[in-house]
């Protein structure tokens, strides 16, 4: 049963590469009225850009074209939109795949585009550096939800920001303008909450074993004209909608009270969280203010070339192992001909007394980087290898070294909003130009008032992560790192144990570098960011998580001195 005063949206894709099936299960699962799915990542425009260098035709997500051969008349029998951000870098020629798909499988369906996100052609207009691969403004819902007023089926966009696959079809059915600001406020969290699909259903959840995460299913929002929501999932699916999987992917990838967007700024210290029932959490309270004047824009571009080796090292004299390979690695490169980087990491692994060869072995690994491949090249390659007799006894590498590849740099960029031409082309093919919000206004962050601390009491030493969960991400060279207590008197003791100072003691990598930390009452929790910890970017892998994924698990399991009342309680034990 359908209700026009909720507009349920399903999410059916975090990333290019997720669940083939989910598309499927999420027509097949329960009542929908749209389904969105986010293909886009910092690291995928740039695989994007790569593939559209070999053949100007591509640089869309080809999985979503196969994905609708199986499922487009499905969602036209059910009257699903499907609204996605698959078309990467290329949505116009997306879309004409899709119509000449739906023409050959004998379909009716209405398609349509966004289009106006590409900076490439206008870079030195836009004073935009030389040497880029792709440069894509994040454009906001209001060309999607052009593109569904006028009777589009489909709507294929380009970079639009994650959360507008939700705010778009928001606009297109409750009518919102740019003066309802708590609505698309409201929206934007629903958004950001499903963009990443099961990350909201129990996926990647610090308390993974509360829950039967075997196969999570994918989120879906019902979504109201206030900009209210309920976050659930179909019947039947695994995982699990809780106030704690939520707040999770509330504090993905954001910062402070203040969550930037095209369309509006919403207000992360105004969200309040209600668990409802089993697999339902209202989402309500947002608050909204005038979007900044400017967008951000992704900028991609080749860094260099890039190699890696890996020694392993086995039994004893661990440390000295490793310091014979480095000082006998430099003395085997010619003079000048090293590569401009070389990062040396040393990860433990090994145990002593070990039952397998594998539990006493650690991993020495080298990453080289030069703007030269040759210098990257089977040179390095072969420096290692020649130590194969003549170093540290039992030596050995994971796999032997090759040629070195390119990798990218992701930097952020932001541009007058007015500057870029946001299009929503229509499915008869009129194009109709989208102006950017009439009022704009420079965000002023507010920092969050902190609770009374707990009263003084017994401590035991013991895992942050037994009463604190965390998630953790990139954003380009930054990585972002939020935490949250379960309990009210565990944010007590969080938001007052876990400072700036105390993350750079866990975290020693953390150690040098600058640290902003925000505090979000009503989600009991602090977000960090820690700029540069990713050096370049993902692509440029420059550490053993090129993109802070586990960041958060590893603060989770450091110990520290936690009040005892506290640990002694059901949540603790779990």
């Amino acid at each position: 049963m359908r209700d026009g005063t909720v507009l349920r949206i399903g999410n059916a894709s975090g990333f290019y590469g997720d669940r083939f099936e989910a598309v499927r299960e999420m027509l097949t699962g329960g009542p929908l009225d749209v389904l969105t799915g986010d293909y886009l990542a910092e690291l995928t425009m740039l695989i994007l850009a790569r593939d559209r260098l070999k053949d100007p035709s591509l640089g869309y997500a080809r999985t979503f074209l196969r994905q609708m051969e199986e499922c487009l008349g499905l969602a036209r029998e059910r009257d699903v939109k499907i609204v996605v951000n698959a078309g990467g870098l290329n949505p116009a020629r997306l879309a004409e795949e899709l119509r000449a798909l739906a023409g050959r499988l004998g379909i009716e369906a209405a398609v349509a585009h966004v289009e106006g996100d590409d900076l490439l052609s206008r870079r030195d207009e836009l004073g935009l550096p030389d040497g880029l691969l792709a440069a894509n403004a994040y454009l906001g819902g209001f060309g999607v939800a052009a593109c569904l007023a006028a009777g589009a089926d489909v709507v294929v966009t380009g970079r639009v920001t994650d959360a507008a696959l939700v705010v778009g079809p928001g606009i297109a059915h409750f009518g919102w303008t740019h003066e309802d600001l708590d609505a698309l406020a409201g929206a934007v969290v629903a958004g950001h909450v499903l963009e990443c699909g099961a990350q909201a259903t129990g996926g990647n959840y610090a308390f993974f074993r509360e829950h039967d995460v075997t196969r999570p299913g994918f989120p879906l929002a019902e979504l109201r004209a206030d900009g209210s929501s309920v976050i659930t999932k179909h019947p039947g699916t695994g995982g699990a909608v809780t106030t704690g999987t939520v707040t999770a992917q509330l504090l993905y990838e954001t910062g402070g009270s203040h969550y930037l967007g095209p369309d509006v700024t919403a207000r992360l210290d105004t969200v309040r969280l209600t668990e409802e029932g089993p697999d339902r959490v209202r989402i309500d309270g947002v608050r909204g203010e005038a979007p900044p004047p400017t967008l951000k824009a992704g900028l991609n571009r080749l860094g260099g070339h890039l190699n890696e080796v890996v020694f392993v090292l086995t039994g004893l004299d661990i440390e000295a192992k490793a310091d014979l390979v480095r000082r006998q690695f430099a003395d085997a490169l010619p003079p000048g001909a090293g590569p401009a980087e070389m990062r040396w990491t040393l990860a433990r692994t090994d145990q002593p007394d070990a039952p397998t060869e594998e539990a006493a072995s650690a991993l020495l690994r080298l990453a080289a980087r030069d703007p030269d491949p040759a210098k990257v090249g089977r040179g390095l390659g072969k420096a290692a290898v020649e130590l194969g007799l003549a170093g540290y006894p039992g030596f050995h590498l994971t796999a032997p070294p090759g040629p070195g590849a390119p990798y990218g740099v992701f930097s952020a960029a932001h541009v007058d909003a007015k500057a870029v031409e946001h299009t929503a082309v229509l499915p008869d093919g009129r194009r109709i130009a989208v102006p950017p919000a009439p009022v704009t206004a420079r965000a002023r962050p507010v920092e969050g008032e902190l609770p009374e601390p707990l009263p003084a009491g017994p401590t035991r030493r013991a895992p942050l992560g037994l009463v604190a969960g965390a998630r953790s991400g990139d954003k380009g060279g930054d990585a972002n790192l939020g935490v949250w207590a379960r309990t009210e008197d565990g944010w007590r003791w969080l938001a007052h144990a876990l400072t700036v100072d105390r993350l750079r003691e866990l975290l020693p990598e953390t150690a040098e570098l600058p640290v902003t930390r925000h505090v979000l009452p009503n989600l009991r929790a602090v977000n960090f960011t820690l700029t540069g910890l990713l050096g370049e970017g993902v692509a440029a892998r420059h550490r053993f998580d090129p993109q802070a994924k586990a960041l958060g698990e590893w603060l989770r399991s450091r110990h520290l001195d936690i009040p005892t009342t506290l640990l002694d309680t059901p949540e603790a034990a779990l």
